[in-house]
């Protein structure tokens, strides 16, 4: 069987999953509500996409990490997926393998939503909002369904970042077997994405943790296969999935070329490349009262010490204007300690645009103040 890429962009309404029917409007990937199909240039409903995945082993359902619309349609999705009999087990990016426990727990009905996101070590582990989440983990608990933690822990990760695949044992890498070579062209994508990060970081180190962390969700959803049947759904982000590259690449590897991609693609932009993917599924733009918070424009980690430490400063961007510098470590915001990455953007999204947040920094061993300042919005 030929390996498959299909994308879905989404638009929201459950009446969406119950749609039948094709759409004789001419394809432009700009009706929320809609899918398109790349291959065939056709739109397409709900009902006739879902029963095109029929032989598929994996189902990919793709997002973009912080967007509330992305993941209410990842919701109807499984719940479509779940009424047709096509929804065994599902993989989460959000757990890294080490949180499997507290996946086991929860599905079980033992945790409280606060104990789960605390024996889990949501906020370690991920940062983004619970809440965006949520209602996917309670999906797979009411229904029962089995749940795999697909990810490495980000330390993992970043020591392939640091010193290179080849320098770290089975052990230090969590059992995760050595990943197919990319190809070119997601090579390519990858030394693209490096060049956005300012610092010293070895393209081909940068290429080598992609590609393992690709490989490791891969194994994670096999496993959930393994264990469980097909179909299994991983949820992950879509630059994990999207041109056949990433998870969908790494299973072809590990013998399955029966994978599903399903992204959302947001109204109003153009189609992407027919490449990217087999469908879309437009969403709305999001509504106008829930405004995107400002952005910092940094990028964090934890460093050896436990203290925040900034690994990309964005051109242009608030720290950029404030001189924040890559290595800077962050010590408090408006008063506050930081003591994770969450607790940074968390001070971000507090602050209204058009507002001043103050920092006390760390740069080689002195401590200095500086000021972000959020412009207004337009």
């Amino acid at each position: 069987m030929r390996q498959r890429s299909i994308v879905i962009s989404t638009a929201l309404a459950a009446s969406t999953i119950l749609g039948c029917g094709s759409l004789a409007a001419e394809p432009d990937c700009s009706t929320p509500g809609t899918w398109y199909s790349t291959e065939a240039d056709e739109e397409l409903s709900t009902a006739e996409t879902i029963n095109r995945l029929g032989d598929a082993s994996y189902i990919l359902l793709g997002e973009r990490h912080d967007s509330s619309e992305h993941h209410r349609w990842q919701l109807h999705m499984l719940s479509g997926l779940l009424g047709k009999g096509m929804l065994t087990a599902v993989g989460f990016e959000m757990f890294p393998r080490s949180s499997q426990a507290a996946v086991d727990s929860w599905i079980d009905g033992q945790l409280t939503e606060d104990s789960f996101l605390s024996k889990s070590n949501w906020d370690e582990v991920w940062g983004f909002e619970p809440e965006l989440y949520m209602p996917l983990f309670h999906f797979v608990r009411m229904h029962q369904i089995p749940s795999q933690a697909i990810n490495v822990d980000r330390a993992t990760v970043r020591k392939v970042r640091e010193i290179g695949l080849d320098e770290l044992s089975s052990e230090q890498r969590e059992g995760v077997s050595k990943p197919a070579d990319p190809l070119e062209d997601y090579q390519q994508q990858l030394a693209e994405v490096l060049e956005r990060h300012p610092g010293d970081i070895d393209q081909q180190h940068f290429i080598e943790a992609q590609t393992f962390w690709d490989r490791a969700m891969a194994e994670g959803l096999k496993k959930a296969h393994d264990d469980h049947g097909a179909p299994v759904v991983g949820i992950v982000g879509m630059g994990h999935a999207q041109y056949g590259h990433g998870i969908p690449f790494q299973l072809n590897d590990l013998g399955h070329d029966d994978v599903v991609v399903l992204l959302p693609h947001e109204a109003g932009q153009p189609c992407p490349q027919d490449n990217r993917a087999d469908y879309l599924f437009v969403v709305a733009t999001p509504e106008a009262d829930d405004p995107e918070p400002p952005r910092m424009g940094v990028g964090m980690e934890m460093d050896d010490e436990e203290l925040v430490k900034i690994v990309q400063v964005l051109s242009e961007s608030p720290a950029a204007d404030a001189g924040i510098a890559t290595g800077d470590r962050v010590i408090k915001a408006a008063g506050e300690k930081i003591t994770h990455p969450r607790d940074l953007q968390q001070a971000v999204q507090n602050q209204p645009h058009g507002t001043w947040l103050p920092l006390l920094i760390e740069r080689d061993g002195e401590q200095l103040q500086k000021i972000i300042k959020f412009p207004r919005e337009e």
